[in-house]
């Protein structure tokens, strides 16, 4: 195993997951979609938001604990519904659901795990969410969502922004497929990558078999065939706001919504009984030149950050990153890819020195910046470079209300 305590930021993991991983697969964790428009500035628009300081305060008692729909929370942080770590590491699930717990932060179990919903339930512990992809056959996701409820899930996140797949072509190139077929192409690149191949994809063939979406009711989980990743989940495109409804009143815990761009959206997802919406691009993966959603979360905040609470995601890498969204209007901040390269450099121990840089880097710029508590951070803490957001902080001094507002309890 890497050594992790030489990786001394998300970059170091990232670098140590790279050398793992065959190139196929670690392509498919960290990289975007077409052009990659989306993907670069999901990054440059942090560096277009300049943090303002205030110095001469007792900072020695600080806190970066939040309280989230009732129950409370070591870091402002969620672990995001990721469907591969179970390719990086072996029940990389269950690794990175047990990571989580120790970090006192809820974990999101992706539709598309290796592993299912379950096994996870029973051997990882700490708070579990389920996100949900809705199917074209629509009972067969109401199933899932009656499953995750009788596994005490304790909220249901419907990805909404997922009805075709993404473009990204070097899927196509690296002939990585799930289920798993060979080419000459990839089985060279598994074989210069010993570790994975004897850790990760043997130990599925000589125990359950080759890697499938756990997850999938098994009348059509063995019948899944080989296609690209990212192109062999089921879609659906006809799905509208009576889907959301529907799922309200199947499910009686938290209800989010994730993918949301656009602050009528989440009006919409408000008004339909969501108790939560999650701001994302899909990390750049899905519809290239997609907003950025630092950029429109301003706007959903003053939108429904008062009602209901507000999650962020795609690119998040640095502690500095976590706190601009914090004092933009979020009430937590989703993390992906950062604990994705944790499991790949090191299983569990990788993910918890992932969530060990975010903790150690939040609270550093909380002291530095003169906040006491996630409370204090508001728009008045940052400076925002011309142009950088569709509305600046500067020019919407209402804003300053949501950053108070850190208890979120939903309906």
């Amino acid at each position: 195993m890497a050594d992790l305590s030489a990786a001394y930021n998300i970059a170091d993991l990232c670098a140590i997951a790279k050398k793992r991983l065959p190139k196929g697969l670690f392509e498919f964790v960290d990289r975007g979609t077409e052009d990659e428009v989306s993907l670069r500035n999901n990054r440059a628009v942090f560096e277009r938001i300049r943090l303002k300081p205030r110095t001469l305060v007792d900072v020695s008692g600080r806190s970066q604990g939040i309280t989230l729909f009732g129950n409370q929370h070591k870091m402002p942080i969620v672990i995001a519904p990721t469907g591969i770590a179970g390719l990086l590491w072996h029940e990389g699930e269950i690794a990175l659901a047990r990571a989580a717990a120790e970090a006192g932060i809820p974990f999101t179990l992706a539709t598309g795990s290796m592993t299912s919903m379950e096994r996870v339930a029973e051997q990882a512990g700490g708070e579990l969410w389920f996100q949900l992809y809705m199917w074209p056959d629509r009972s067969l996701s109401h199933k899932l969502v009656e499953r995750a409820l009788a596994c005490g899930y304790k909220a249901l996140v419907v990805t909404v922004d997922g009805v075709a797949p993404g473009n990204r072509e070097y899927n196509l190139r690296n002939g990585f497929t799930i289920p798993f077929s060979f080419t000459r192409k990839n089985v060279t690149d598994v074989l210069m990558h010993p570790g994975w191949l004897l850790n990760v994809l043997a130990r599925y063939v000589f125990t359950t078999g080759m890697p499938r979406y756990e997850n999938y009711p098994s009348e059509i989980k063995y019948k899944v065939t080989a296609r690209p990743m990212g192109r062999s989940q089921m879609r659906n495109d006809s799905l509208s706001w009576e889907d959301l409804k529907a799922l309200r009143k199947m499910w009686p815990h938290k209800l989010l919504v994730k993918g949301i761009l656009h602050p009528g959206d989440a009006t919409m997802a408000a008004d339909c009984g969501a108790d939560g919406v999650i701001i994302s691009n899909h990390g750049g993966r899905n519809l290239d030149s997609a907003i950025s959603p630092i950029e429109v979360l301003p706007e959903v905040a003053d939108a429904v950050g008062q009602r209901i609470a507000v999650l962020v995601d795609s690119g998040f890498r640095r502690g500095t990153d976590v706190v601009k969204a914090l004092a933009l209007g979020a009430h937590a901040v989703q993390i992906g890819r950062a604990t994705l390269y944790g499991i790949a450099a090191g299983g569990q121990p990788g993910a918890q020195r992932a969530l060990t840089i975010f903790r150690e880097e939040i609270d550093r710029v909380l002291a530095l910046l003169g906040c006491r508590n996630i409370a204090e951070l508001t728009p008045e803490c940052l400076h925002i470079v011309e142009g950088a957001l569709r509305q600046t902080a500067q020019n919407r001094p209402d804003l300053k209300l949501i950053g108070a507002a850190r208890t979120v309890t939903g309906k």
